[in-house]
């Protein structure tokens, strides 16, 4: 794609960045056919190659985002699909948290929108904030037909009931069962651990019963993504400041063989560290020292070796790949094979590649777009008439539990259970999964390990 830019717009490292993507691009539309808002409306501009055009005439004429503009970028989901089927090569995510940028620097959104917006980049990112802001949510539930629209189905998305603080989650180390084959630091995230704090215990004993030592960082915390893509920079290169902070401080003391994620919309961010400190002289060489240690929990352990399973499995799962794992991380193989190599019979949806419709905060933003992607995507689990649905992050496990009868658990949890953990909560009292040990099965074979 040929670029108009000015020597002094490519100044600016952003800028240029943003021409090196633009460049790359070929306008040959392969990025359409796997674009949930494209494949739901049909709109050019509601489509990767659409989006580009209007990024591109809005930086090269240093020109304010328009409602138009808004729109269009603001009903993208960042599933990154597109980069997974771009022949060329275009790093459409760079691109797209560029323009969000633009928008959130030269666009003033309607009041209700900003004060939305607001509410969601105080709120999630603090655990404390965001848990008592849910038990608000129960108590004002009875009240929902009343309120408007984005507020009513915020209501209704809310837990019932909340699950009280793991004490996991706090500053500390856990040593590994056995002879220690590793130690790595532990991402707790921010709403995970208020919504679903057993995934972090599930974790934590995995890795433990694996010779893994885990330690929980102090100074680590939100990733940053959730303001990151509502183009709220300075507050998404604090938090990755201060998780660089945590985990070089204990890189540098005790060493660290991995930085374990296990919410895959975070490990994508935490990935891209390098990239977002680029150009902070005192942050780039630990950012990209942190960025190279990350992995997804299921990459680690893959890479690891998987014990032999500690009961009788054998039940059908569904695995559901986040599109942060397979697109924003290329990781496809690994969570099934660790799945199958627990002695699970595994299947995956049609239309696999499509999002589920939670993308971070989309799903209360653009609730409308958000439900029929879900509603498409449980359609898809459940013809496959599992038992059960994995999935390796939070966001997609709460979107698609919201419509659904099949239980839906993280991987992490499921491999914890098989190799000797407890029955995870959502599957007590389901039909062939039992709390009790079982007969051993098979673990992951050596060969498939090293792959």
């Amino acid at each position: 794609m040929q670029t108009n830019f000015t020597l002094a717009q490519l100044a600016d490292p952003d800028t240029r960045e943003a021409e090196k993507i633009l460049r790359a691009c070929v306008h040959c539309g392969f990025c359409t056919a796997t674009c949930p808002t494209f494949v739901l409306l049909g709109d050019e501009l509601d489509s990767p190659r659409g989006r580009i055009y209007l990024i591109k005439d809005m930086l090269e004429n240093d020109r304010a985002a328009s409602p138009k503009v808004v729109k269009h970028i603001d009903r993208c989901l960042s599933c990154l699909s597109c980069m997974t089927t771009c022949p060329s090569g275009v790093h459409y995510m760079h691109l797209v948290d560029h323009g969000r940028r633009h928008i959130e620097e030269t666009y003033r959104r309607p009041l209700p929108e900003r004060l939305l917006r607001r509410l969601l980049a105080e709120v999630l990112p603090r655990p404390l904030v965001f848990r008592l802001a849910l038990i608000g949510a129960g108590l004002a539930r009875p009240f929902a037909k009343h309120m408007p629209g984005r507020l009513k189905g915020m209501l209704a998305m809310a837990p019932k009931t909340l699950p009280t603080p793991s004490p996991m989650d706090r500053p500390q180390t856990f040593p590994a069962e056995g002879a220690r084959r590793a130690r790595v630091a532990l991402m707790t995230g921010c709403a995970q651990q208020v919504l679903a704090p057993e995934i972090n215990e599930a974790t934590i004993r995995l890795l433990t019963r694996h010779g893994v030592e885990v330690v929980v960082a102090k100074g680590g915390g939100c990733c940053g993504a959730l303001v990151h893509h509502m183009g709220q920079e300075a507050p998404a290169l604090s938090a990755a400041r201060r998780n660089v902070d945590a985990w070089i401080r204990e890189a540098e003391g005790e060493g660290l063989d991995a930085v374990i994620i296990n919410a895959s919309g975070c490990g994508t961010t935490v990935k891209d560290y390098g990239f977002m400190l680029r150009e902070d002289p005192a942050y780039a060489e630990k950012a990209s020292r942190i960025a190279g240690l990350t992995q997804d929990v299921t990459e680690f352990l893959h890479d690891l070796g998987l014990r032999a399973p500690a009961r009788a499995t054998g039940q059908r799962l569904t695995y559901h790949s986040a599109c942060s794992m397979q697109h924003g991380q290329q990781i496809r193989k690994q969570p099934k094979a660790l799945l199958e190599a627990a002695g699970f019979q595994v299947a995956e949806p049609l239309e696999g590649h499509l999002c589920c419709g939670s993308a971070g905060t989309y799903n209360l933003l653009q609730p409308e777009l958000a439900t029929r992607l879900r509603d498409r995507k449980v359609s898809n689990l459940e013809r496959t008439r599992p038992q059960a649905i994995a999935s390796g992050n939070i966001g997609c496990l709460t979107q698609i539990a919201g419509a659904t009868e099949v239980p839906v658990v993280h991987s992490a949890a499921l491999l914890d259970w098989a190799t000797g953990g407890p029955l995870p909560a959502a599957l007590e009292g389901q039909p062939g999964f039992e709390a009790g040990d079982g007969e051993p099965g098979l673990g992951l074979a050596p060969e498939v390990a090293a792959e």
